[in-house]
C-alpha cells in the first residue's frame, strides 16, 4: 500500500456494535435491502463492508480495486486515517450549532476555498450538503439576477446538452437527458438547451434576456466530454457582454480531479460562481457555492436561502482536512502523472476507440455497445468501473491511485472486454 493511501485495513469497526456483518451474505443483505429502501438505483451491483485506500471489500469477503471512487467523491480512498481523525475529533468537540451560529472550521474553509479558487476581494461562499444543493442555490442566484437593461427583465437561463446538474427541481431544470426530466415535468421555466461545444449557437443564445449560463467543464455523466478549446473563454466574453452570469460546475471535477484544484482555472477566466461537491469532503457530505465579486456575491441576501445542514462544523472539518492532505501529499502530481499513464495505455487496448479527459476523470469509447456488460465483467474480475453509455466507461478513481494499480486494471481489461462481448 502506497505512502499516499496511509490507510490500515480494519476488519471490525465499533459500527459492528450496531450492524453486525460477520457472517451475513451479499445475497441476504440485498434480500433485505429490497423490502426496506426504495427502489430508485434499483438493485445495488453488491454490498460493500469495508474499505482501504483505493480498496473495498463485500458482504462475501471479495476484494475490489475501486476506479470509480464512489462517483470521483472518495478523493483520497477509503478510511484515510487523518481524514477520519480529524472528522472523529471534531464530532467528539462540536457537531451541529445550526446556522444561528458559525464555527472556526466553517469560517477557515470558506477563506480556504477563496484563495485555492484564487477569488477576487468580495467572493463570498455558501456551503451545502452536495452537488445538487450547491447547484439549486446556483440556480437561485441566477433568478436574483433579473434585472436587464431598461427595465426589461432576463427570464432565460442557459445550459448545454448532454449536461448534468443534480436531480432536485431546480438543478433538474438544468439537466439535459429526458429520462430524469420527464417524470417531473413542468420543469421551473426558462432554461433552454444548447447544442455542446458549440460556440456559434452559444454567441446566438446569449443576449439581454438571459440571466445566466451554466456549464460544466467537462461533461461526466456524458461520457467524460471536455468543452472545446476556447469555448469557455467565448462564454465569459459573451456572459460580460450580455450581463449575464457565468455559473461553472465543477461539482465533478473540482478539488483535483483534474490534477488542478479547478478544472477551468487554465482559461485564465474569472467566472462569476462555482459549484463543488464531491471530491470536497473527502467522503464526507459537503457541497459549496462560491461567488466571484461583491456584485455577485451580494445577490443573495439574508434570508433568501438557507439550510440545516450545511456548513456544519464536522462536514468543514472533513473537507479542510481533504484539502490539507492533497495539498501536503502532493496528490495533484500524482493525478497527473497517473492519469496520463492511464489514458496512454488505455488508447492502446485493442477494442477502445477513443479515450477523453483530464487527470483522473478519464472517459474511454468501445468498439461495441458492451459497456454495461463490461461494468458486470469488471466487477466479477475485481474491479468497479462505471458506463454512463452504451459505449462507454468511466473512471474516477481516488486521487491516490498508484501506477501499479492502474497497470492490474489495465492487464485484466482485455479479458473484460471479451467476456462482455461474448455474454451479449
Amino acid at each position: 500500500m502506497s505512502n499516499l493511501e496511509q490507510s490500515a485495513v480494519v476488519e471490525q469497526s465499533p459500527v459492528a456494535e450496531l450492524v453486525e456483518t460477520r457472517g451475513h451474505a451479499g445475497a441476504e443483505w440485498l434480500a433485505r435491502y429490497s423490502s426496506s429502501l426504495m427502489g430508485v438505483f434499483g438493485t445495488p451491483q453488491r454490498v460493500l463492508v469495508r474499505g482501504a485506500g483505493c480498496l473495498v471489500w463485500d458482504a462475501d469477503g471479495k476484494e475490489y480495486l475501486d476506479l470509480l471512487g464512489g462517483i470521483a467523491v472518495n478523493a483520497l480512498g477509503h478510511a484515510h486515517p487523518f481524514v477520519t481523525s480529524v472528522i472523529a475529533s471534531q464530532l467528539a468537540t462540536l457537531g451541529h450549532v445550526s446556522n444561528f451560529f458559525t464555527s472556526p472550521t466553517q469560517i477557515a474553509l470558506a477563506e480556504r476555498l477563496l484563495a485555492l479558487s484564487k477569488a477576487p476581494a468580495g467572493s463570498k461562499v455558501f456551503f451545502t450538503n452536495s452537488g445538487t444543493e450547491a447547484n439549486e442555490a446556483a440556480f437561485k442566484l441566477a433568478r436574483r439576477n433579473s434585472a436587464g437593461p431598461d427595465g426589461k427583465p432576463r427570464t432565460r437561463i442557459i445550459a448545454l446538452e448532454g449536461a448534468f446538474h443534480g436531480r432536485t427541481m431546480g438543478a433538474l431544470a438544468l439537466t439535459a437527458k429526458e429520462a430524469y426530466r420527464a417524470p417531473f415535468e413542468p420543469m421551473p421555466g426558462g432554461v433552454v438547451h444548447i447544442p455542446f461545444g458549440d460556440i456559434d449557437a452559444l454567441r446566438n443564445a446569449v443576449d439581454d434576456t438571459v440571466a445566466a449560463v451554466f456549464l460544466e467543464p467537462i461533461q461526466g455523466e456524458a461520457g467524460v466530454r471536455p468543452l472545446p478549446a476556447g469555448y469557455l473563454q467565448a462564454a465569459r466574453e459573451l456572459t460580460s457582454q450580455a450581463g449575464a452570469l457565468l455559473i461553472l460546475d465543477e461539482v465533478q471535477t473540482g478539488i483535483g480531479r483534474t490534477g488542478k484544484w479547478l478544472a477551468s482555472e487554465d482559461a485564465g477566466i474569472v467566472p462569476d460562481a462555482v459549484t463543488l461537491a464531491k471530491g470536497l469532503g473527502g467522503g464526507f457530505p459537503i457541497g459549496a457555492l462560491v461567488t466571484f465579486g461583491e456584485k455577485t456575491s451580494s445577490l443573495l441576501t439574508a434570508g433568501q436561502h438557507g439550510t440545516t445542514f450545511g456548513g456544519n462544523p464536522v462536514a468543514t472539518a472533513a473537507a479542510l482536512a481533504t484539502l490539507h492532505a492533497v495539498e501536503s501529499q502532493h496528490v495533484l502530481d500524482n493525478v497527473r502523472a497517473v492519469g496520463e499513464h492511464l489514458r496512454a495505455a488505455l488508447a492502446a487496448v485493442d477494442g477502445v476507440t477513443e479515450v477523453r479527459g483530464e487527470g483522473l476523470l478519464i472517459g474511454f469509447d468501445l468498439d461495441a455497445e458492451v459497456a454495461p456488460a463490461a461494468v458486470t465483467a469488471a466487477l466479477d474480475a475485481g474491479f468497479i468501473i462505471n458506463s454512463p453509455g452504451p459505449r462507454t466507461i468511466r473512471l474516477a478513481p481516488p486521487l491516490i491511485l498508484t501506477e501499479d494499480q492502474a497497470d492490474r486494471f489495465l492487464a485484466a481489461l482485455p479479458a473484460i472486454l471479451q467476456t462482455a462481448k461474448e455474454a451479449q
